[in-house]
């Protein structure tokens, strides 16, 4: 992860894109101060779902199923470009979350191959008390405007 807890000064900033993006200092500068504030705002949500058991990626799988409006479950294959991961990386987080009891995986009655991916009572009931905590880290972290 990226995370920079000074930033370069803008002497050094402005040497740089001198030689490689002239006239670009000062959005090198901002990007770079976006990228200082939203690491840190990773860092802390990290944080938080460790304290709930909770990686972001087994915590967003959780969220791609949880949004569906018409079914109340996901495949695998569609799990992997939604949250554009790779398949194996998909299958140690989903295999964690089928062990916690977080997630029900069934194989698909008309393809045997497909696996169907579904929340359980306890994942919703996780969901539902780690979201207050979620959405106020999201809006009371500063400067991410």
């Amino acid at each position: 992860m990226f995370f920079l807890k000074e930033l370069p000064t803008q002497a050094m900033i402005t040497r740089y894109s001198d030689e490689f993006c002239p006239d670009q200092s000062q959005k090198i500068a901002q990007r770079l101060e976006g990228l200082r504030e939203y690491s840190s705002l990773i860092r802390k949500l990290d944080d938080y779902f460790a304290s709930h058991g909770l990686s972001q990626l087994r915590f967003l799988i959780l969220m791609a199923i949880d949004r569906e409006l018409d079914r109340e479950w996901l495949y695998a294959s569609e799990l992997v470009s939604r949250l554009d991961v790779s398949k194996p990386v998909l299958s140690r987080a989903v295999k964690k979350l089928v062990e916690d009891a977080l997630l029900c995986a069934t194989k698909d009655e008309d393809d045997g191959r497909a696996v169907t991916l579904a929340l359980t009572k306890k994942s919703e009931v996780l969901l539902k008390s780690i979201l207050s905590g979620y959405f106020d880290i999201l809006t009371t972290s500063p400067n991410l405007e």
